[in-house]
């Protein structure tokens, strides 16, 4: 036991060591054109240095906390295992009479629970490389920074009239065009156990530990409406202005991740079906500066039925999963699925796993820009749309019994939609036992 509290010890502060910089940080650098200075601070600029930054503080932090939360949401989200797997077992006058005949869904929930003091024990591999944010590629994310609007009486004695419309004076009509490309990737070891606590109640615990890589660069030009001399420039002079630069980051990270605890109670069970209800509370455990974590406690809870016509075992799971976070939308859980045994030793299974966003988002990106001088004209800030993160994913795989007990776990999932920060396929390998 000694070992085992050391060895966590050691991932947790292996996570970030002292003094070295978050992940998080890591996104904002991509901003950061002058070292030390805040992002979009145009260096050598003099009194227009600072003339962007009301957009970076707008913009760009709403963008570096929605990529943060949209990957820590995904670290916290990835299923763990079913509750149960192998065989369950109900109890008539003290003797265990066997309630499935398959290992069970790989991710789904079935009602059967595992019997008293039986044990379900196991781990899993998940592999995620992302490619989209909201159906826009990782490599193409678009931004433009736009300068502030200076409206101020000091503004409007020297150009001689109102500084209130947008684009007075000209130089207001400059903005900073931003390619910016992330290649993130993570890995996610669960580890979990199950516990047959009475006939009909489950209790397990399961920890993550997750490893994160992120790879970023950012392309920038300064579109300027200068007639003659450069107001805003990266380098130079207003005469020979610099205007395009780019930024390059990378970084990794390993952690224990958001730590789950789960109960699951049967509440009737027969011969050909059951119903059950699952609670799951997820604890910040993992890192969010690091994006090992989502930074925030979340609990699900969830109804199950289950029936059983020989082989073919269909299930279907609906619930509500909470978010304790202001950034963070709460949402409705339906998966829908069947697992079959198909040889004594093979059983597969598929489902349809969705998470259907409650309400409106909580983060809003912002929204088009419109220029009055010297005419009327609009900017996007973003080609990242604004709408619901809806996430529906179709889930694949089977379960192999081995000689010695020991089941072999193979599953893909993959998105049927592009909400939220999404891979195109989530590679599931594991190993679980039951006794």
């Amino acid at each position: 036991m000694r070992r085992v509290v050391w060895g966590l010890a050691a991932l947790l502060l292996a996570s970030r060591p002292a003094g070295a910089q978050g992940l998080r940080e890591k996104i904002s650098e991509l901003f950061v054109f002058t070292p030390g200075q805040q992002p979009l601070f145009l260096g050598g600029t003099g009194v227009h240095a600072n003339h962007f930054i009301t957009s970076a503080s707008s913009q760009n932090g709403i963008l570096i906390s929605f990529l943060g939360n949209a990957i820590g949401t995904n670290v916290a989200g990835i299923p763990v295992s079913a509750t149960s797997g192998g065989s369950t077992f109900r109890f008539e006058v003290g003797a265990p009479v066997r309630t499935s005949v398959s290992p069970g869904p790989v991710f789904a929930e079935r009602a059967q629970t595992l019997g008293r003091g039986r044990v379900f024990v196991g781990a899993n591999i998940n592999r995620l490389h992302f490619t989209t944010l909201r159906g826009i590629g990782l490599d193409d994310i678009r931004l433009n920074f736009v300068h502030e609007n200076v409206n101020s009486p000091a503004c409007d004695s020297i150009q001689g009239q109102s500084c209130a419309p947008y684009g007075v004076p000209r130089l207001e009509n400059d903005v900073i065009e931003l390619r910016l490309r992330l290649d993130l990737a993570m890995t996610v070891t669960s580890f979990f156990v199950s516990f047959g606590l009475l006939d009909r109640v489950d209790v397990g615990v399961a920890l993550p530990i997750v490893t994160t890589s992120l790879v970023g660069t950012s392309d920038a030009q300064i579109i300027s409406f200068a007639d003659s001399l450069a107001a805003h420039f990266f380098g130079g002079t207003p005469a020979n202005p610099i205007l395009t630069t780019s930024r390059s980051v990378t970084g990794s990270a390993t952690g224990v991740g958001d730590m789950a605890v789960r109960v699951k109670v049967n509440v009737t069970q027969s011969e050909r079906t059951g119903f059950a209800l699952l609670g799951d509370a997820r604890f910040p455990t993992g890192s969010a500066v690091d994006l090992l974590g989502s930074g925030h406690f979340s609990a699900r809870g969830l109804g199950i039925l289950s029936a059983r016509f020989g082989p073919f075992a269909p299930h279907a799971n609906i619930g509500y999963l909470l978010r304790n976070s202001d950034s963070l939308n709460s949402a409705v859980l339906v998966t829908v699925g069947f697992d079959h045994l198909m040889a004594p030793w093979a059983t597969m299974a598929a489902d349809v796993v969705s998470e259907l966003q409650v309400g409106e988002s909580k983060v809003k990106l912002p929204g088009t820009v419109t220029y009055d001088v010297p005419f009327r004209r609009t900017v996007e800030p973003t080609n990242i749309p604004n709408q619901r993160d809806d996430i529906i994913n179709a889930s694949f795989g089977f379960k192999f019994l081995t000689s010695s007990g020991i089941t072999i776990v193979t599953n893909t999932m993959w998105p049927l939609n592009r909400g939220g920060l999404r891979p195109n396929v989530v590679w599931t390998a594991g190993l679980d036992y039951n006794f």
